[in-house]
């Protein structure tokens, strides 16, 4: 699996003009589901999101997770979309091949899965629309961007 993560102020995701889902601070959190992943790989991921300090505490700038913060009080939640051109290969040619992706049937339940795990640990979450064309705005705090996957290097 691999995870897009990007620190917001606040984010929204429409499906044919409808807001789907919607967070102010927190994370914006772009799932990429591969082929061979299972839901072992989707819980790891979700803990090591939860668990990546990149929130702020006073002055240090990338000192908390997402769990410390919410303990800490800050409404701090997360926006979980699928994103299957984040297996892209561009390495040939002028088209990008998605064979790395896995098929639809099994990406749906892993990207709920790591939803569900976000959210077992505390972190309330919104979503899109698997599959849907869907429009997504952000504000990017920081910009702080990162890209995490699983298994991990």
């Amino acid at each position: 699996m691999r995870v897009v993560v990007q620190r917001v102020r606040s984010a929204e995701v429409r499906v044919a003009g409808e807001v789907v889902g919607a967070i102010e601070r927190g994370m914006v959190l772009l799932v990429c589901v591969l082929a061979g992943d299972g839901p072992r790989d989707a819980e790891r991921l979700a803990a090591r999101v939860a668990q990546f300090r990149f929130f702020p505490r006073g002055d240090r700038s990338m000192d908390q997770s997402a769990l410390d913060a919410r303990a800490e009080g800050a409404d701090v939640r997360a926006l979980v979309i699928s994103q299957f051109t984040l297996a892209a290969d561009g390495r040939k040619g002028r088209r990008p091949s998605f064979d790395q992706a896995a098929r639809p049937e099994v990406a749906e339940p892993l990207c709920a899965h790591f939803a569900t795990h976000l959210a077992a640990m505390g972190l309330p979450i919104a979503t899109g629309r698997f599959g849907a064309a869907m429009e997504v705005a952000l504000v990017n705090d920081g910009p702080v961007t990162f890209v995490l996957s699983e298994p991990g290097p």
